[in-house]
């Protein structure tokens, strides 16, 4: 949360003139309700297995920049999913972002609902599952990229400085 996916994603996608796909969107879409509205109703469960099934579609069903949600990556059929999709030479890029940055970026964010809970202020939480979060992201991720103090724009040129040098390899 916070490290900039969409913005970085429609940045790259444009730069490469390919079309972006977020999952969440997707997820929103064939769930006809929000995110919020998703874990209130169903939970958290219910949403990590319409997030699966986004996932899933959108790298079998796109050809272009594919923007996943931070937790999308917890559930292990989606780290297979990954893990089958870097063995036919996807790039899956993890956007790092310090918990002052991610801070600062989206505060206390309403559409979060991971970020609102019993006894801990939403950094808290954010530093949470972060640390319980990172070493699968390090695991599913080709690459790292931090987004510190760097604009969208900029984190945007370092993963497709990344994709050109992979291109030039192979």
């Amino acid at each position: 949360m916070g490290s900039g996916k969409s913005a970085v994603g429609r940045r790259v996608a444009t730069a490469l003139e390919l079309g972006v796909r977020d999952t969440d969107a997707d997820v929103e879409e064939t769930a006809g309700r929000s995110i919020p509205e998703i874990f209130e109703a169903d939970g958290e469960a219910a949403f990590r297995a319409l997030e699966h099934e986004a996932v899933a579609r959108a790298l079998v069903e796109h050809d272009g920049v594919v923007s996943l949600g931070g937790g999308a990556v917890l559930h292990p059929d989606t780290q297979a999913v990954l893990e089958a999709y870097r063995a036919v030479g996807g790039v899956v890029v993890f956007l790092d972002v310090s918990a002052r940055t991610a801070a600062l970026r989206i505060g206390v964010d309403a559409n979060r609902p991971l970020l609102h809970g019993e006894g801990e202020t939403p950094r808290q939480r954010w530093e949470r599952l972060m640390g319980e979060r990172r070493p699968t992201y390090e695991a599913v991720a080709t690459h790292r990229v931090s987004t510190d103090r760097r604009t969208p724009a900029a984190v945007a040129r370092e993963v497709l400085a990344i994709l050109e040098a992979l291109d030039g390899e192979g």
